[in-house]
């Protein structure tokens, strides 16, 4: 073990703890939002219960997403300032936009969300939960374009005399073929987390607390949440075809790694199940659907894709001698259980949806742990999806430009990192659980009370009323 692995496992891990975290505040930003906009419209006190209710988790979330992502910037010159060095002058525009713009706009609209709710006319606070979830959305597509230059770098040229990659055009950096595949993508896997939560959460109080008075609020809630992970899934399925089929062009052997396809094939058929060799050279046994694959990667049932083997003697041949293959069983099955945990989630969401039908409320304890468990299943299918995304390009840090370990910081030691690895793993696991027993808490709460509320009136000055914090 060295440096580098372990700087490796630190970035691996803060990221896929920070990414609990991220989905869930894209998705539930914007849900809120729409809640809130029903109440807006119709007056019903159901959705005004509902917005504040899933608000408040939103709130728990958002702080924590927060707390989490710094950590990630500092790490770029800590462990991997040689990287930083080389795609800085890239990397700056669209992360420094991202702070000033996308941050600025989600931190200071929550801000006016929370404490604006007694102050702020309606529509003024309406728009601010809405200004908050665009700019939580932005702020992804930022972060995903710069991401995107190490999948498929584009818009830059290569300084010989510095070895630092120079940006020349911002605009193909920021319409990055990959980036505009990635967002929308990303974005229905969000959705996807954030439904399973409002889905889990209603069922829970339909189930357990059937006579309550908000049962209505509940049973809505549960419908409406469904109905957003069955929307996000079949979005989820379409962009992800696309986005297969531009990995096919532009990182091949992700794709032959992610299938265990070995040689070339013309038709390619889909692997059910492969097992390879101990030196990950050959495939021993297989199930495959034919010609699945050609069509998944290129649109063509007879398409051409490319075998791990014969790009391994290819990029020997282009980059020079070395081994340019990922770990395979890491990339293939992150590849399936990003795929099973989602159509998981979606399973649930129809059986949630069927157990409501006709006015029917569901009693069955099976469903109810079932609920109860579909937030984890499109967490786990982000994070599969996401080490899938980072694994399979390795052994590149930026794809055909720079390896992983040219990268890493030439100064800090071995023990240094190792300190920083403990401390920063000890420090998440210990904000992840206070993360879980503060949605928990609020959770089995149930909505709020909003009888004795009353909304602002827009006609009459309001500045010496004291400021209210709504939560």
């Amino acid at each position: 073990m060295d440096a580098l692995d372990v700087a490796r496992w630190q970035f691996g891990v803060t990221t896929v703890y920070h990414f609990l975290f991220v989905p869930l505040t894209i998705g539930l930003s914007v849900l809120v939002a729409i809640l809130q906009t029903m109440w807006h419209r119709t007056g019903n006190e159901r959705y005004l219960k509902l917005t504040k209710f899933y608000g408040k988790l939103f709130l728990i979330n958002f702080a924590m997403g927060v707390v989490t992502g710094i950590v990630q910037e500092f790490q770029f010159g800590m462990n991997w300032s040689d990287y930083s060095r080389f795609v800085g002058d890239v990397f700056g525009a669209p992360l420094a936009i991202e702070a000033l713009v996308a941050f600025f706009l989600e931190s200071t609209f929550i801000g006016l969300w929370i404490f604006g709710w007694d102050r702020l006319p309606k529509r003024a606070h309406l728009a601010s939960i809405w200004a908050a979830a665009i700019g939580t959305n932005l702020s992804a597509y930022f972060i995903l374009a710069a991401n995107s230059f190490m999948q498929n770098p584009v818009g830059y040229r290569l300084n010989p005399d510095t070895g630092r990659a120079e940006l020349t055009d911002f605009l193909a950096v920021m319409t990055n073929k990959v980036a505009l595949i990635t967002f929308p993508h990303t974005l229905a896997g969000s959705f996807l987390v954030a439904g399973s939560l409002v889905v889990a959460v209603g069922l829970y109080h339909v189930i357990r607390n059937r006579d309550s008075a908000d049962t209505g609020a509940y049973r809505f809630a549960t419908k409406f949440g469904s109905w957003v992970v069955l929307v996000s899934s079949a979005v989820v399925v379409i962009t992800g075809d696309i986005q297969g089929k531009i990995m096919t062009q532009v990182q091949p052997m992700k794709m032959a790694a992610a299938e265990g396809l070995y040689t070339t094939e013309s038709p390619a058929s889909f692997s059910v199940l492969t097992i390879g060799s101990l030196d990950g050279s050959r495939e021993v046994f297989a199930i495959k659907i034919p010609y699945l694959l050609s069509y998944l990667g290129t649109g063509d049932p007879n398409g051409t894709v490319h075998g791990i083997n014969d790009l391994q003697a290819q990029y020997a041949s282009q980059y020079g001698a070395g081994s340019y293959t990922p770990i395979i069983p890491v990339t293939y099955w992150s590849f399936r259980f990003m795929i099973a945990f989602g159509m998981a989630a979606a399973a649930i969401a129809l059986l949630v949806l069927w157990s409501q039908r006709k006015g029917r409320t569901p009693r069955s304890k099976w469903l109810l742990r079932a609920g109860l468990a579909m937030p984890v299943l499109p967490l786990l299918a982000n994070s599969f999806g996401w080490i899938f995304t980072e694994m399979g390009r390795q052994p590149w840090i930026v794809f055909g430009e720079m390896l992983t370990r040219n990268g890493v910081s030439r100064s800090v030691s071995l023990a240094e990192v190792l300190t920083s690895f403990t401390a920063f793993t000890l420090i998440y696991a210990t904000l992840a659980v206070i993360e879980v027993k503060l949605l928990l808490r609020y959770a089995k709460a149930g909505v709020p009370d909003v009888s004795e509320e009353h909304p602002i009136d827009d006609t009459h000055d309001d500045a010496e009323r004291p400021l209210a914090f709504a939560y």
